[in-house]
């Protein structure tokens, strides 16, 4: 069915029971669903489109309920149609956290985020997917099968694909010995929306695992569309690990330890992320995220320049002359 056919159906669905709404794009995210604005009588909802061959709607609403749970200003659903793959919810409004962040508002918006993610990391668990050590390769192997290989038509030696995996299984490791906690797995500033009460609103969170403690961590602080100094970077993540210990997320531990936690973490996910950005450039023509490539890219070299472990990816990287060829980041 033709994406036109989807929004007479979608239409149809919402106009059943609000005969004078209409409906314009409100968004469109990294997958195949697609977000619309729903006004009627000077009300405003979102609808998400989510085509049930692709997308589990299902998995949503049970998400929903556990943030709403633990008390996570997630959006309230007003009414569903599963096998339409249709979902029409409270509007959050249209100021994601990345349009506001600047450096007089980022303490009291990361405070907030933070809060809000220790409230996530307490959610109810039971019967979520496991961020296992298959997923977690299984993810970082879309670099080089798309990023590399596809964008930038580099094809590894035998000699340098083993460097490539045995660099993936030690960061998987070392991220499986994190405690494990509920995972929103996008938690970042383009899906933390600014709002007047509960800041922020939280969405795009279908996805939920159970996984690494840091995941939704690095993806904030060292968020792939927006970057922070070092220092600033730190003063949030130790900010982050009294509270997390004080709520029985953790053990206290060392704070090299914790550091290093963040930064594998981090790793992984930035391996991750530059192959679904390739992919979502190759695969699909979402040619814009190609934009956030250098920062993504200086994140991998710049924490894996620490660790003798991860040096010889970083290495093979300078070979290939990778950072020339995508840009190299400029803050």
């Amino acid at each position: 069915m033709s994406k036109d056919n989807r929004l007479q159906q979608l239409t149809h669905w919402i106009q059943q029971d609000r005969p004078n709404a209409t409906i314009e794009v409100a968004s469109a995210d990294a997958s195949f669903r697609r977000y619309f604005r729903v006004t009627h009588n000077n009300s405003s909802m979102i609808v998400m489109d989510a085509p049930q061959q692709q997308e589990d709607c299902a998995a949503f609403i049970d998400i929903t309920q556990r943030l709403h749970n633990a008390d996570v200003y997630a959006p309230e659903i007003i009414k569903h149609d599963l096998e339409q793959g249709f979902l029409l919810m409270e509007d959050l409004g249209d100021t994601p956290y990345l349009n506001k962040l600047d450096d007089s508002s980022a303490d009291k918006l990361y405070g907030d985020a933070l809060n809000t993610l220790l409230k996530i990391q307490q959610a109810d668990t039971q019967g979520l997917p496991e961020y296992n050590d298959k997923l977690l390769q299984d993810e970082m192997l879309l670099m080089p099968e798309w990023f590399l290989n596809t964008h930038l038509g580099i094809v590894p030696t035998a000699e340098q694909q083993k460097i490539i995996d045995r660099t993936l299984t030690v960061i998987s490791t070392l991220v499986l010995q994190q405690p494990q906690v509920f995972v929103h797995r996008d938690y970042h500033s383009r899906n933390l929306m600014l709002t007047t009460h509960n800041n922020p609103g939280v969405i795009d969170y279908q996805d939920a695992v159970f996984g690494p403690i840091t995941y939704d961590l690095v993806s904030l602080l060292r968020d792939c569309y927006i970057s922070w100094s070092n220092e600033k970077i730190a003063e949030w993540l130790f900010a982050y690990k009294i509270k997390a210990e004080a709520a029985g997320l953790m053990d206290k531990v060392p704070e090299a330890t914790f550091i290093q936690w963040f930064d594998f973490m981090g790793l992984q996910r930035h391996i991750k992320v530059l192959g679904v950005f390739a992919r979502l450039n190759h695969r699909d023509g979402k040619s814009n995220y190609l934009d956030d490539l250098p920062l993504t890219l200086h994140y991998i070299m710049q924490v894996g320049n620490k660790y003798p472990l991860i040096r010889p990816l970083i290495e093979l990287f300078n070979q290939w002359e990778i950072p020339q060829k995508i840009g190299i980041y400029k803050p």
